[in-house]
């Protein structure tokens, strides 16, 4: 394929309409139109369909596009290096990170290490888990930071880290006079949650359950993927949510309280990159200078990497009801948006 036409499909995608793919590419509106078709009768079925002068993907389009996406990418990251080789510039750390460790670890790590990075650039990338771990093992990061499970084949994991999940109130609620926030008094109330079962969502189902006397939590709750998101919803006063503590931190919103909850429940997380690859020197200081950053967060705990099957097993247990045999959900549990 063309990368041509490649960039052609993701313009107009991105744009709406041929035309402004045009504008935005400095081409005729023929020849984008001329690029997409030919890459139409390559690949084998239409990618667009017209409506006037807008277009739409088709089914196909949509699927394909994020491919393209990251192929195109990927190439801009290859002209942007060879232009840097020419000029003798450092290569970038790469890094990828959940929106949590993103906005609660990385700055204040990158911060502490201002002085002696000096010019060398940085690339943080912000992802889900499943992407971060994805990005590491494929090359696209160097260092990767997100929530467990991360004990996957080729990775070394660096260190594990363990802090509560939180309370988030609007700063007019009566729980937010409490010190310590009773999980039980948040079983009854309009939840904003993880949208992931298999994460903070399932875990957080199962503890509500057990603190309102084994009913299941209200079906009135909103669904996010992102914390911050969550964050917005409490200061509208739509709800109360139990969040992992990195993003509270990292991006704290006026109008929200933050309280401890009277119940345990563990969010883990921690650093990787790939295990047949030499970390750069500045990538393990920056290492070192996130879970130095993570120290700072109440009740804080590290733990050995050896351990991550065992907190894992250990989180899935906790979640089990009263009499009930721990097994693994069909994918590994985590506790983090």
């Amino acid at each position: 394929m063309d990368p041509r036409q490649l960039e052609a499909f993701a313009a107009v995608m991105s744009v709406g309409s041929v035309t402004g793919a045009a504008r935005l590419l400095g081409r005729s509106q023929p020849a984008v139109t001329r690029l997409v078709q030919e890459l139409e009768a390559e690949i084998g079925y239409p990618l667009l369909v017209r409506h006037g002068p807008r277009v739409a993907p088709t089914e196909q389009g949509f699927l394909l596009y994020g491919d393209v996406e990251r192929a195109l990418g990927g190439l801009r990251r290859i002209r942007q290096r060879a232009a840097e080789i020419a000029r003798g510039a450092a290569q970038p750390l790469l890094l990828a990170a959940t929106s949590a460790c993103a906005l609660g670890l990385v700055p204040e790590a990158l911060r502490s290490l201002e002085a002696g990075l000096g010019a060398q650039p940085v690339e943080l990338r912000s992802a889900s888990p499943e992407e971060v771990v994805h990005a590491v093992l494929h090359g696209t990061a160097q260092l990767g930071a997100s929530s467990l499970p991360l004990e996957h084949r080729g990775l070394r994991v660096h260190w594990i880290g363990e802090a509560p999940c939180v309370a988030v109130l609007p700063a007019d609620d009566p729980l937010a006079a409490c010190g310590t926030v009773p999980l039980a008094a948040l079983a009854a109330r309009r939840l904003i949650t993880m949208r992931n079962p298999f994460r903070l969502r399932g875990r957080l189902d199962t503890v509500l359950a057990q603190a309102g006397g084994g009913s299941a939590p209200s079906a009135a709750r909103i669904e996010t993927n992102s914390s911050a998101n969550a964050q917005s919803l409490v200061r509208a006063g739509l709800g109360v949510a139990v969040l992992e503590p990195l993003t509270v931190r990292g991006a704290p919103l006026d109008g929200v309280a933050v309280r401890p909850i009277d119940t345990d429940i563990p969010f883990y997380f921690g650093v990787v990159s790939l295990q047949a690859r030499a970390l750069p020197a500045p990538l393990e200081a920056l290492s070192g200078a996130m879970l130095d950053a993570a120290r700072a967060l109440p009740g804080f705990v590290r733990h050995d990497p050896a351990d991550h099957g065992a907190l894992i097993q250990s989180a899935h247990a906790a979640a089990a009801p009263d009499g009930a045999e721990a097994s693994p959900p069909p994918f590994p549990d985590s506790l983090s948006p």
